[in-house]
């Protein structure tokens, strides 16, 4: 779980907004969609999932036909639980913390990638540790469940090292950037704004980011199954709306900027800080994610490999049913 606070991890979603060459789905606006469609969507602090704001602000949500309450969690993991009890009807979140949800019986549909972490989570280590192989033997803090645990143990796999080969110290993301600062830890796991403020330790550096792991942390929007069951135009709607809104968000720069660096209580400067660190997907890197297959570009891949994160670290206590988890049905039906 990725606990996403009110600071400036908000990236340039706009930067990559620019990269996609999206100016053509502006005519993605459905006249199928539900005009009746009401419905409460979670989102936070989180570059993927702060375009909603724009979505509202500028009317797209009613342009397609929606009555949407964009509900605002200050505390992400409060609107995991949200969705998790049904209290609203989809949610902006992690591929890991859906497949915990659907473990414990959550009946959850994924139909949309809004990015990937791409750079601003980060392993970071003190001066004198210069890989992960030196992390053997070494304490290190991480929040346990949360996709930079995840990251940490892709990494020790990597270097050939396991979580037995470390001394993890389990802490809140920000305690655990605190305590590296304060040299109590030889290196922490931390996504931004955290990896900002760990790095204020003279000497210290990052050893691995989610940049070299592609696919390994997706973002997604995150349905209750039975609203899109009985309600498709309504998840229709929201999808539509979803690639309108990056389209109007690269022909509106400045404007959009303003929105989102407000909606996340930052300047329009730290907005832009962390502009290379998500990547805000295409319709098309949607269709080939939902596209089963062996990849890391491949949801189906992805989540077989954190399902067996949540396994093996007891996080979950049943296997993930994958069974139609995903459903690229209204990626597929957006008109470009």
């Amino acid at each position: 779980m990725r606990s996403r606070p009110l600071t400036r991890l908000l990236t340039a979603v706009v930067c990559a907004a620019g990269m996609l060459g999206v100016a053509g789905l502006s005519g993605c606006s459905s006249s199928t969609a539900s005009s009746s469609a009401k419905l409460t969507i979670g989102f936070s602090a989180w570059p993927g999932w702060i375009p909603w704001q724009v979505a509202a602000d500028q009317g797209l949500f009613k342009k397609n036909g929606l009555d949407v309450e964009l509900k605002w969690f200050d505390v992400y993991t409060d609107s995991i639980n949200a969705l998790a009890t049904g209290a609203i009807d989809a949610n902006s979140q992690t591929l890991n913390d859906t497949l915990t949800s659907v473990s414990g019986g959550a009946k959850q549909t994924v139909v949309l990638v809004n990015d990937n972490s791409t750079g601003n989570d980060k392993i970071i280590a003190r001066e004198g540790i210069n890989s992960v192989g030196d992390l053997k033997g070494k304490k290190v803090a991480v929040e346990q469940g949360t996709v930079d645990h995840y990251l940490l143990l892709l990494a020790l796999a990597e270097a050939k090292l396991t979580e037995k080969d470390i001394e993890l110290t389990p802490m809140a993301t920000d305690a655990a950037a605190a305590a590296f600062v304060a040299g109590k830890i030889d290196a922490v796991g931390a996504f931004a704004p955290f990896t900002t403020k760990a790095l204020e330790r003279p000497g210290s550096r990052p050893i691995a980011t989610s940049a070299e792991f592609p696919g390994a942390i997706p973002d997604h929007l995150v349905f209750k199954a039975e609203v899109v069951k009985n309600n498709p135009q309504a998840v229709q709607g929201m999808v539509n709306t979803w690639f309108e809104t990056v389209a109007w968000i690269k022909a509106n720069r400045q404007q959009a900027m303003d929105i989102m660096s407000k909606r996340g209580g930052v300047s329009v400067k730290e907005y832009e800080d962390y502009d290379s660190g998500t990547s805000i997907f295409t319709r098309k890197q949607n269709l080939d994610a939902f596209t089963p297959g062996t990849t890391p570009q491949h949801l189906n891949h992805q989540a077989r490999l954190a399902s067996d994160f949540l396994m093996n670290t007891g996080l979950a206590k049943n296997q993930p049913n994958l069974d139609g988890l995903f459903d690229d049905t209204f990626v597929k039906a957006v008109k470009e």
